[in-house]
C-alpha cells in the first residue's frame, strides 16, 4: 500500500478492505467492465478532466475505473455526507491513485471543501448527483466555467435544478440528463430505490414491515419501487401525491391513495421521495402517532422539516446509529432515520451493484458523447441519445444470457411505410 496519495479520506488503513468490496461490486457489474474494457483500448477520454462528485460507493468505484482507464483525469467528491463507504474511498485514494475527497458523517462545511478540491483540477466533464457541483460552479467559481464542455446528472432533484438553470437562461454549459434514460430510472429508481430504502429501514430499526401501514410520499418512479418493494413484504400501503396522473396510477396499482393530512394519524413508517421541500411539514408533524418513524430517500434532507421539528421537540436523543428519537411536550416520540438524509446510503449500502451497473454505464458512455458532441449542442439540459439507453439495454441482456428477436426486413418496411393498411 502506497503512503502518499491524493485526497481527504477517513482512514487509509481501510484500503485493502475497500478493494475487496469494490471487486465484489463488479461481480455483479457486466456492462460497466464491458465498457472499462473497450475504453482501456480506446482511449475516448485521453486527458479529460472529470470532476465527480457522486455516493462514494463500491459501484461508484467501478465508474470511476472505467472513466481512469479511458484516460480521464478523475477527481471524485461525495454528493452526500452521510452516503460515502470510507474503506472504498481510501481504496480510491491510496490503491488506484483516484483523487478522492469524502468522509462519511463530514459537516456541511467538510462537504463544501471536498467539492472546491474535486473542482481544483479546472474539469472539462463534471458528474454530478443532486446538481452540488453545477451550482457552486456558477455560484462561486465561475472563473472555471470557460473550460467545461458538458456535464452529466444522476437524480431527479438534480435534474429539477438544472432545467430550473437553463429556463431561466442561466446554464453554462450542456448537460445529459442521465436520470431520465430508461436504462435509469426504470431500473435504479424503482428497483434500485425500492430495495434499498426498505433495506435500510430494516437495518436501522429491525422493524417488521408486515402490518405496518407504510406511507409512501410521491409516486414517481422512486415511489413506486418503495410502494412495491413495501407491500411486498406485507405493509399497508398509502400514496400522497400532489400530480393527479401519479395519484391515479397509483390506485390503479392497488394502493390507498389520501393527502399527507389524512395519511399523518395512521402512518407507522412514512418515506418520502419527491424531490420537494418540506413534504412532512408541521401539520403532519403535530398530527403523527407516537413511535411513527420518518425517512427519506428523496436526494436532499429537505423533504422532512426537521427544523421545525426540532423546535418543536422538547428533547431529542441517539437511540441506536442513525435512529434519532424527539420527544414532543405532549408525550408523544417521533423518530427520524439517518438524519433525514437518504436512508437507503446512510443507513445501507445503497443500491445492488447489478442496477447501478445500468446507470454508471450511462454515466460513462455519455461523459464519451459529450466530449465527441459538446460542439454541437447548446447549453440546456439534454435526455440520454437513445442509441446509448438502447446499446446499455443490449449489454446487459448479453451479459444475462438472455437472446431476443430481431425485426425482418419486410417488418422494418412495413414500420416506416404508411401505404399499408387493413388487408
Amino acid at each position: 500500500m502506497t503512503t502518499s496519495f491524493v485526497g481527504d479520506i477517513a482512514d487509509a488503513t481501510l484500503a485493502r478492505a475497500g478493494v475487496a468490496r469494490i471487486e465484489w461490486a463488479a461481480r455483479e457489474m457486466p456492462v460497466i467492465n464491458q465498457i472499462r474494457a473497450r475504453f482501456a483500448r480506446e482511449q475516448p477520454l485521453k486527458g479529460i478532466r472529470v470532476a465527480a462528485c457522486l455516493h462514494v460507493t463500491s459501484e461508484t468505484a467501478n465508474l470511476m475505473l472505467a472513466l481512469r482507464d479511458g484516460g480521464a483525469d478523475v477527481r471524485l467528491t461525495a454528493s452526500n455526507p452521510l452516503s460515502t463507504q470510507d474503506d472504498v474511498a481510501a481504496a480510491l485514494a491510496v490503491e488506484y491513485g483516484i483523487p478522492t475527497f469524502a468522509i462519511k458523517g463530514e459537516s456541511n462545511e467538510t462537504y463544501y471543501q471536498h467539492i472546491q478540491e474535486a473542482i481544483s483540477n479546472r474539469p472539462q466533464i463534471t458528474m454530478d448527483d443532486g446538481a452540488d457541483v453545477v451550482a457552486v460552479l456558477h455560484k462561486e467559481r465561475r472563473d472555471l466555467l470557460g473550460d467545461i464542455v458538458g456535464g452529466t446528472e444522476e437524480t431527479t432533484t438534480g435534474v429539477i435544478r438544472l432545467k430550473a438553470l437553463a429556463k431561466q437562461g442561466a446554464l453554462e454549459y450542456p448537460i445529459v440528463a442521465v436520470n431520465e434514460a430508461n436504462t435509469k430510472h426504470f431500473f435504479d429508481n424503482r428497483y434500485g430505490t425500492g430495495q434499498s430504502t426498505l433495506d435500510g429501514i430494516i437495518r436501522a430499526t429491525n422493524m417488521l414491515i408486515a402490518g405496518k401501514n407504510l406511507v409512501v410520499a410521491g409516486y414517481g418512479w422512486c415511489g413506486k419501487g418503495v410502494a412495491m418493494r413495501a407491500r411486498g413484504l406485507g405493509a399497508q400501503v398509502i400514496v400522497t401525491e400532489v400530480d393527479p396522473l401519479r395519484a391515479l396510477e397509483a390506485v390503479m396499482d392497488g394502493f390507498r391513495v389520501m393527502p399527507i393530512a389524512e395519511a399523518a394519524p395512521v402512518g407507522d413508517i412514512f418515506v418520502t421521495v419527491t424531490g420537494d421541500i418540506n413534504v412532512i411539514d408541521v401539520p403532519s408533524l403535530e398530527a403523527m402517532k407516537s413511535g411513527a418513524v420518518m425517512a427519506n430517500s428523496g436526494h436532499f434532507d429537505a423533504e422532512i422539516n426537521l427544523k421545525a421539528l426540532g423546535q418543536m421537540a422538547e428533547s431529542r436523543q441517539t437511540l441506536k446509529p442513525y435512529v434519532e428519537e424527539y420527544r414532543l411536550p405532549d408525550g408523544r416520540a417521533l423518530v427520524v432515520l439517518a438524519e433525514g438524509r437518504l436512508v437507503n446510503l446512510g443507513a445501507a449500502e445503497g443500491h445492488p451493484a447489478s442496477v447501478m451497473d445500468m446507470s454508471f454505464a450511462n454515466q460513462a458512455l455519455c461523459a464519451e458523447y459529450m466530449v465527441d458532441q459538446h460542439q454541437n449542442l447548446e447549453n440546456q439540459v439534454y435526455d440520454v441519445p437513445r442509441e446509448i439507453d438502447d446499446e446499455i439495454a443490449r449489454l446487459k441482456l448479453a451479459a444475462m444470457g438472455i437472446e431476443i428477436d430481431t425485426l425482418t426486413p419486410e417488418q422494418e418496411h412495413y414500420l416506416n411505410s404508411w401505404e399499408l393498411g387493413t388487408h
